[in-house]
């Protein structure tokens, strides 16, 4: 069994876009409008990972304390790529791209990030 895809809130869909267009883009991931208010990104030809809409209950969007999606990359290449749109894109740099340990020079390649409304993401390459 898998996870079939992870949902994120946002307050206002549309202008969360941008954002996740230009990060998720940077990966290879194409997005999807299956519903009104909604917006689905997966990998390109592939199922969708990740719903964006405005929380059912109508309240606010909270992020978790230690709750993160991370997305696999298929290069460290496509790790800064994703790393800089975000930061271009209004998101805040939660650790900048590089190997972790820090002091490693293979192995967990990862950069963090928080979108515009809080949420945590990590784009990461394990070689």
């Amino acid at each position: 069994m898998s996870i079939g895809y992870v949902t994120l809130g946002a307050h206002d869909v549309e202008a969360a876009l941008p954002f996740f267009d230009a990060v998720l883009g940077a990966l290879g991931y194409e997005r999807k409008d299956p519903f009104p208010g909604w917006a689905f990104y997966g990998p390109l030809g592939g199922e969708p990972c990740l719903g964006l809409c405005r929380p059912y209950d109508g309240g606010d969007p909270r992020s978790g304390n230690g709750v993160m999606v991370a997305f696999k990359a298929a290069s460290k290449a496509q790790v800064d790529a994703a790393h800089a749109a975000a930061l271009a894109g209004g998101g805040a740099d939660e650790g900048g791209p590089g190997y972790r340990p820090p002091e490693a020079v293979s192995g967990f390649y990862a950069a963090y990030f928080r979108d515009p409304v809080g949420n945590k993401l990590c784009v990461y390459l394990a070689d």
